[in-house]
């Protein structure tokens, strides 16, 4: 089956891949010509020398079998580690030798994803949105000191359209001399609504420089009428849901998933987003603005919410280690405020 490679609306769809192993699914890959993305965990090798499965450094043997690939880029695959492993399991500088381990066309930052299901509260948000910017800049600064910052995709994270700003502002220096920007917890985000994704994007096409492109990480297919409008600022998206269909096709037969079903799967999948990029463009109402959060009316919460806001600076700016944040230290350090204030 031979299908021609995507770049309807100047929108280009990358492959994700659960892995490079050689097979069905990476022939298929190959034949489709299409970028491909692939996970960081896709390379973790695991022990359980000590009596537990522990994080035990990379396997990076099956990159040689990117050969014949349109392109490989590299994910740091934030949100598996979140949901899988509680946070990465892996250090920035264990990330980077991944990095240096294969001339990726891009690779993205250590990023901290802000799906429900991680950040449960607006202050979980704000609290990874600090650490996603800390551990962005962290990985420039080490990979331009290790020679390999070229091909580097800083991301940006948010609930909000106005939080991807506030990300954005505080990598400024970082994206000015990055053509392409990374945006976040996308993949189950709403296309409709204030914090939809369209709601996003067309917030950041009107504060971002122009000729600043995107990469949106796992965007669903049925977004994509919805995104042509901003083919000028959208370089590409990625997407892994092909997976999830030949899963539910599998189980609905009763069969097994072996890779050669999923990537026809795979195949089937890409068809339908060229048709739906292909499709007449849709639009949104404009969506309300969100107004900012109220200040906290009780004294005690507005210590905890002053040195929540204390501490995510001092993690922005390299002060504190980007994983700092813990509920006793703000306590204390609210406790510290709270008193200041009482006495004053």
């Amino acid at each position: 089956m031979n299908t021609p490679s995507i770049h309807s609306a100047g929108i280009k769809i990358m492959l994700g891949l659960p892995h490079l192993r050689d097979g069905p699914l990476l022939a298929r890959a190959r034949a489709l010509g299409q970028p491909v993305l692939v996970s960081a965990n896709a390379f973790s090798r695991w022990s359980r020398r000590s009596g537990v499965r522990e994080w035990a450094g990379w396997s990076t043997g099956s990159l040689r079998n990117a050969s014949g690939l349109h392109s490989l880029s590299l994910d740091s695959a934030g949100f598996t580690a979140m949901v899988a492993y509680g946070g990465y399991p892996w250090t920035i500088d264990d990330y980077l030798d991944l990095v240096a381990a294969h001339p990726f066309a891009w690779w993205a930052s250590l990023d901290y994803c802000v799906e429900h299901q991680i950040a449960a509260d607006r202050d979980e948000v704000l609290d990874r949105m600090s650490r996603t910017i800390r551990a962005t800049i962290e990985c420039r600064i080490r990979a331009r000191d290790r020679g390999i910052a070229a091909r580097f995709l800083p991301v940006i994270q948010g609930r909000r359209p106005q939080d991807y700003e506030r990300c954005a502002d505080a990598l400024s220096l970082t994206i000015e001399s990055s053509p392409l920007i990374g945006v976040g917890s996308m993949c189950r985000r709403p296309i409709h609504g204030p914090e939809g994704l369209v709601a996003v994007v067309d917030h950041l096409d009107q504060i971002l420089p122009r000729g600043k492109l995107l990469h949106l990480f796992g965007v669903k297919g049925e977004a994509l009428p919805y995104l042509t409008r901003f083919a000028g600022r959208i370089a590409s998206i990625d997407s892994q849901a092909y997976g999830i269909g030949a899963r539910i096709a599998a189980r609905r037969s009763g069969h097994a998933k072996p890779e050669h079903f999923v990537a026809e799967h795979m195949a089937h999948w890409l068809i339908a987003q060229q048709a739906r990029l292909r499709a007449m463009p849709r639009a949104l109402p404009i969506e309300p603005v969100i107004p900012a959060d109220p200040a906290p009316a009780c004294p005690w919460q507005a210590a905890i919410s002053q040195a929540r806001a204390e501490i995510r600076a001092l993690i922005e700016h390299g002060e504190l280690d980007h994983d700092a944040m813990t509920t006793g230290w703000i306590e204390q350090w609210a406790a510290d405020i709270y008193r200041d204030q009482r006495s004053d």
